[in-house]
């Protein structure tokens, strides 16, 4: 147990292991549980990344795949994840929807890539930043594979900074290790320096979740 010296409460640390143990009780049920409320950002996402330029596209903790058949025909998709149970239904709905540019589901490590340096165009990572276990590793990891001059996207949680979520997010973050994410995460657990972020938009519902845009330096 970590104590987060920003909050002031214990923090429970996640590892591989607890993130893939998660996961593999969340597959079954991911879609109808989540689908629905995460649906918004990752709508908006993915309509960020259609947008950009460039074609090669690395989605980060593709998980069952559910954005996969929203992305643009002429973007040319990788997807990676550390759960093999969520790959499997990523790899059927693949199947299932003919996504022909959809050109690989592999199950990888998001703080330590296979990739080589600029492999892509862009890299999008929805509702991945608060489950693994250094958010910052990730995002290194991201600007990596990135060719200079592209575009790293997140949608994510952040937590709130008062009121009755804050409260609920407190409370949870002891139990990071069974839900298999931080409710407590917070921008900064992602940049070092927020001001790196060309966009912050909140996204339906509610604002829950944010989408940010980091551009790469040409």
């Amino acid at each position: 147990m970590l104590q987060d010296a920003r909050l002031g409460h214990p923090r429970a640390a996640l590892d591989t292991e607890a993130v893939r143990d998660a996961y593999r009780r969340w597959a079954g049920v991911y879609d109808e549980v989540f689908g629905s409320v995460s649906g918004p950002g990752r709508r908006r996402a993915v309509a960020a990344v259609n947008a950009l330029p460039g074609t090669r596209v690395l989605e980060v903790g593709v998980g069952t795949g559910l954005a996969l058949p929203l992305y643009d025909p002429r973007k040319r998709v990788v997807g990676i994840d550390l759960s093999r149970d969520m790959l499997l239904r990523a790899k059927e709905r693949v199947a299932a929807r003919r996504l022909r540019n959809v050109t690989g589901l592999m199950e990888m490590d998001a703080e330590s890539m296979a990739f080589a340096d600029g492999s892509f165009d862009v890299a999008v990572a929805m509702f991945t930043a608060t489950v693994v276990p250094d958010a910052k590793r990730l995002y290194r990891e991201m600007r990596r594979v990135v060719r200079p001059g592209g575009q790293l996207l997140f949608v994510n949680h952040f937590a709130a900074e008062g009121g009755l979520r804050w409260w609920a997010e407190r409370t949870l973050a002891p139990l990071s290790r069974v839900l298999g994410w931080h409710p407590d995460f917070v921008l900064t657990d992602l940049l070092e320096d927020p001001r790196a972020a060309a966009e912050i938009l909140p996204c339906p519902p509610f604002g829950l979740f944010t989408l940010v845009r980091v551009p790469q330096p040409a």
